[in-house]
């Protein structure tokens, strides 16, 4: 795969997988090759019953950016935005469902796409630098799929989700860690040895335990989410969006119309 269009990294140590995202140029943001691949490396690791623990991380100091902004401008209409939060929806329900303990190993951005990636999983650690935000509210001006607001309030509760969103500002790791979203925040020469100890763990514990545990939160937290495409497609059928997107690649500030 090409550098521009990123790449997706699997290996694997004996119980334990680590996906890396790796588009370091980029912070990582995710093109839909990357996605791609991120679901292939999913139905890898789901397949392998040995594999325990799957440590999900970016490459280069940034765990995600998001998804590749540049790649919205093909967007024609509303129904383009549902189709990708459903596309994106796959790939988070597939990290979900995966036999083993999912860990974000969280340092610099994880944004947008990257902080629902980072939800999606069942523990984070992050380093003293980690941000974690869904700026859209000042950058793009899409929205979130039904789905992804459920697993925000489930991991934040309601109104940090709103502050986070309204505000577009970036939660710190010392932040994260006090609300419980962030499981600990490893300092920079002891976070390979922490996150190694912590997956270790994981790994010597009851396997069905787990299993079942985690399936019965994705599906309490699932049952929460109510249907909102209408909403999808409003946001992404909108001027706003269109102007957005451009102002982004543009490196410009967009001009809201509220319409």
């Amino acid at each position: 795969m090409s550098t521009e269009a990123g790449a997706v990294r699997v290996e694997r140590h004996d119980a334990v997988a680590t996906i890396t995202l790796d588009r370091p140029s980029a912070r990582n943001a995710l093109t839909w090759a990357m996605y791609e691949e991120l679901d292939k490396a999913l139905d890898r690791v789901g397949s392998e019953p040995e594999v325990r623990v799957v440590v999900l991380r970016g490459a280069g100091g940034n765990f995600a950016a998001g998804t590749d902004i540049s790649q919205f401008q093909a967007f024609a209409s509303g129904d383009d935005g549902v189709d990708y939060e459903r596309r994106l929806e796959s790939v988070l329900t597939k990290l979900e469902s995966v036999p083993a303990t999912t860990i974000a190993a969280v340092e610099g951005y994880a944004a947008g796409g990257g902080l629902a990636l980072a939800t999606a999983c069942d523990l984070r650690v992050a380093s003293p630098n980690a941000q974690f935000g869904v700026p859209i509210a000042r950058t793009i001006g899409n929205c979130l799929s039904m789905s992804n607001y459920a697993r925000l309030v489930a991991s934040l509760g309601v109104a940090r989700t709103k502050t986070m969103l309204l505000t577009a500002e970036f939660m710190s790791a010392d932040e994260a860690r006090s609300i419980g979203f962030v499981m600990r925040v490893l300092e920079p020469h002891a976070f390979a040895r922490e996150l190694e100890m912590l997956c270790a763990r994981l790994s010597s514990h009851a396997p069905l335990t787990l299993q079942v545990t985690r399936e019965a939160l994705r599906r309490i937290v699932h049952r929460s989410a109510a249907e909102g495409d209408d909403l999808v497609r409003r946001v992404y059928d909108s001027r706003d969006f269109r102007e957005g997107v451009a102002a982004f690649v543009e490196k410009r500030k967009p001009r809201w119309e509220g319409r």
